[in-house]
């Protein structure tokens, strides 16, 4: 199976996300939380070094569990950087108008 190149949205989500979950991981051990989440510490050496960019759902999840995380904290938190780095790319000030899903001019606050 070939696998296809990382986009570089996809390689920072992955920094993301392991970064989210070293934060989470405070001070325990990276193996005490590899092994309560049934995993390899590889694997989650891995996912916090952002080497691995999409790990897999299932993984995400015992993960989050052994941290204390809910997946809607993972997912607003990961959803709130993704739009403010869509909002650098677009060069959007907070101020700007620009067209909403109607095409009418809108606000973004």
């Amino acid at each position: 199976m070939v696998r296809l190149p990382l986009t570089p949205a996809e390689v920072e989500r992955g920094e993301r996300l392991g970064a989210l979950l070293r934060r989470a991981r405070g001070c325990r051990s990276m193996l005490d939380v590899a092994l309560a989440s049934h995993i390899s510490p590889e694997t989650l050496r891995k996912i916090e070094s952002g080497r691995v960019a999409t790990p897999a759902f299932p993984t995400i999840a015992a993960i989050a569990d052994t941290l204390g995380l809910s997946l809607d904290a993972v997912w607003a938190e990961m959803s709130q950087a993704e739009e403010a780095v869509a909002d650098r790319g677009r060069g959007q000030d907070q101020d700007q108008p620009v067209l909403s899903v109607t095409g009418r001019p809108a606000l973004v606050s």
